[in-house]
């Protein structure tokens, strides 16, 4: 075998594989500092998350409120919550689908 035999296509695709885990890191970095906003029930509830599906906030309409149905409201805050949560992971996958070209990269995302 000859020494050096295809290590200008290693070297590059060393380089590509670096570029890709750059461009993925700010893009992570990005969609974190994302905000997405889920609203149920006819607009009663809205939830917000962040980028990593942590919730920023829980605005209650007080017409949800109602004494004799707190499990309806219970059930709105789920959801409202679930459904903004949902939206942020979509969004991730589908802004790394692009950037990894649909690559199946085991254990990533």
């Amino acid at each position: 075998m000859a020494k050096g035999f295809g290590g200008g296509m290693n070297m590059n695709m060393i380089k590509q594989a670096q570029k890709m885990q750059q461009n993925m890191l700010k893009m992570q970095e990005e969609l974190e500092s994302r905000e997405f906003t889920a609203s149920v029930g006819g607009g009663v509830v809205t939830a917000v998350v962040n980028g990593k599906g942590a919730l920023l906030s829980v605005t209650i309409s007080p017409d949800a409120v109602d004494p004799d149905d707190v499990e309806m409201l219970q059930d709105l805050i789920v959801a409202a919550v679930n459904e903004a949560s949902r939206a942020a992971e979509e969004t991730s996958a589908n802004e790394m689908k692009k950037l990894t070209g649909g690559l199946g990269i085991p254990g990533m995302f």
